[in-house]
């Protein structure tokens, strides 16, 4: 699908299963894929289908980057479709297992929000936000939706500000503020026929949905390409002529983060990191028609990688583990400062 297609263009079954033959052919993104197939097949109402791919791919969990996404994205689904008691347990099981990822929080609170379990949602964002927001510190673009959520169905149940209320008010950069955005007389004005008030409406809803386009149409992320100390070793010794880009395993972590670092400073936005591996560096030059000796494909790989939603954001959130797969965090690993 081009990305310029209109939405009332698309035929989304059809897209869904363009989407599954290509999650058959690049199995290492079988998980994205397969995602945005079921998104397709949500918008086209076939939602019984949109709950098996949700399951083909959570019967292979060991190999997932995000079961607690997939399994948020499923309660949703369900419930849409008067499978309510499972949802409900689904999200009770998300909330108990606290995932350190904002998406998985997002959704089943804005499902119990969509629901009218107004309480309960804001309870959810409330564990979320807990949880995932570090005190003193600027908050992850990531966790945005967090205090946006919170906010909205905080004002819908008539509560009065609080801290993080008020920095949601700071974050948000729409013209329409988000007490007028959230606020629940709103409703009411769209089945006005005052033509001011209408106007005054679709001028919010004008902002909204801005915020939204604006969302969807962030770039790819400035990707750096990371080998894992297996694949580097195998890399090398399929091709020792790359030993010049990578001296030794310790030295080409070291120079990710250097270089992250420094485009960050620059202010460069939206980095990432992408993790490759031999087989698929091969076929990607391969496809180039060109050697995998040819170090000018490493970053050209690396741009393909994180168009094709491989690229994992950086600086990785407080409390997450490092980036480079060491089991400590972030901040005691290469977070730390530099020397």
């Amino acid at each position: 699908m081009r990305p310029d297609t209109p939405a009332e263009n698309v035929d989304h079954t059809a897209e869904a299963a363009r989407l599954e033959r290509t999650a058959g052919l690049y199995p290492e993104d079988a998980e994205a894929l397969l995602l945005r197939a079921a998104a397709h097949l949500e918008l086209s109402g076939d939602r019984p289908a949109a709950t098996t791919l949700y399951d083909r791919l959570l019967s292979a969990s060991d190999g997932l980057e995000n079961p607690a996404l997939i399994r948020a994205l499923k309660a949703s689904n369900l419930w849409e479709y008067g499978h309510e008691a499972e949802a409900r347990a689904i999200i009770e099981g998300l909330r108990t297992s606290a995932p350190r990822d904002p998406a998985p929080w997002v959704i089943i609170a804005e499902s119990l929000e969509s629901h009218d379990e107004l309480e309960t949602a804001a309870e959810t964002f409330t564990e979320a936000a807990t949880l995932l927001l570090p005190e003193g510190a600027e908050p992850a673009p990531a966790t945005h939706p967090l205090l946006y959520g919170r906010h909205r169905v905080r004002r819908m149940l008539g509560l009065a500000h609080d801290a993080w209320d008020t920095l949601a008010d700071t974050l948000h950069t729409s013209p329409v503020p988000l007490d007028e955005l959230h606020d629940p007389k709103r409703v009411w004005s769209l089945g006005s026929d005052n033509p001011a008030e209408l106007q005054a409406e679709i001028t919010r809803l004008q902002a909204e949905l801005g915020a939204f386009r604006e969302a969807l149409s962030r770039p790819f992320p400035v990707a750096v390409l990371h080998w894992p100390a297996p694949e580097l070793s195998e890399l090398l010794s399929a091709y020792p002529a790359l030993s010049t880009e990578y001296p030794s395993h310790e030295t080409h972590l070291s120079t990710i983060e250097s270089s992250l670092r420094e485009l960050s400073s620059s202010g460069t936005a939206n980095l990432g990191i992408v993790t490759g591996t031999v087989p698929s560096y091969e076929a990607f030059a391969a496809s180039e028609g060109a050697s995998p000796t040819d170090a000018t494909l490493l970053p050209q790989y690396a741009t393909t990688l994180a168009a094709r939603g491989r690229a994992v954001a950086w600086p990785p959130q407080r409390g997450m583990e490092c980036w480079c797969g060491a089991e400590q965090g972030y901040e005691e690993c290469h977070g730390g400062p530099q020397v």
